[in-house]
């Protein structure tokens, strides 16, 4: 029991029930209620619930079966865990609104509000679950095994495999239907990628200037912030001369052009998108006196 449990956060366990009972609440409350189907094993419970009848928190779970199976083998002991208390979490919060908190919010006069809040609850509960290391199973399973063994995005991976099980929702699903379930899942995976990626982007900025130096010193008082100094060479002149390298908070990338702008307004800068960064001053702070 000691080598199940260990490496496990009770903050994990907690932040994927809440992540569970997000999405649970959007797909009970925008898809089904409005007749809109869903991405991945979610949207395959939602057919058999429109079809046969099945709760989706009973089709949830058995769908999920051979996918543990394999997960179990390939995802690793903390990662199996998490997803297969992701996937009960699922199907007790799906249980939860089906039967015990049943708000109405039909809005079939409004689809394309259905379909926003719709693709922002799902995606907001699969990213807060994705980002505590776990999943819901499914779809959530394959997205994870192919970001690890091929690299894939989570996001892209689902949004591709979400488009063939609406494609199949057209059993039951007129086509309005299926292109506001689209309009849903494409939201959701831009949510998720946000969440996931979003909240550690930052910018980087390369710098090159006449006064390395005093642009260097300018950025590490005035922002508390770091820069690497890179030895170039201009294609032009052959001449070497420093280029600065740094990396600041997207809400910071203002102020670090404006100090640049101040010391040395001739300075060539490129700015990029910097998807995710850790480290002193970002996943941690720096130490005192340091």
């Amino acid at each position: 029991m000691t080598y199940w449990l260990r490496g496990l956060r009770l903050t994990n366990f907690i932040l994927i029930a809440i992540g569970a009972f997000i999405f649970a609440f959007g797909i009970i409350h925008f898809n089904l209620q409005n007749g809109l189907a869903h991405g991945g094993f979610t949207g395959l419970s939602l057919i058999l619930y429109y079809l046969l009848s099945i709760p989706p928190s009973i089709s949830n779970i058995v769908l999920n079966v051979p996918l543990f199976i394999i997960g179990g083998k390939l995802l690793g002991r903390k990662v199996f865990i998490y997803s297969l208390y992701g996937t009960l979490m699922m199907s007790l919060a799906l249980s939860f609104f089906e039967n015990i908190w049943h708000a109405e919010v039909f809005l079939k006069n409004d689809m394309i509000l259905v379909s926003l809040f719709a693709g922002v609850f799902a995606g907001t509960g699969l990213g807060i679950i994705f980002r505590s290391g776990g999943t819901t199973g499914g779809a959530d399973i394959i997205a994870r095994l192919c970001e690890k063994y091929l690299g894939t995005g989570i996001g892209s991976t689902m949004f591709f495999f979400d488009a063939f099980v609406i494609t199949f929702s057209l059993v039951h699903l007129t086509l309005p239907e299926a292109m506001y379930t689209l309009v849903a899942v494409f939201i959701a995976t831009r949510v998720i990628d946000f969440i996931i990626e979003g909240a550690n982007a930052a910018k980087s900025a390369m710098i090159i200037s006449n006064h390395t130096d005093a642009v260097s010193e300018a950025i590490t008082h005035r922002m508390r912030r770091g820069s690497t100094v890179l030895t170039g060479r201009g294609s032009y002149t052959k001449n070497e001369r420093n280029v600065l390298y740094c990396v600041v908070n997207r809400n910071q990338l203002i102020h670090l052009k404006s100090i640049i702008s101040e010391v040395d307004p001739y300075a060539f800068v490129s700015v990029h998108d910097v998807k995710e960064v850790a480290g002193e001053g970002f996943s941690y702070e720096p130490e005192k006196g340091t």
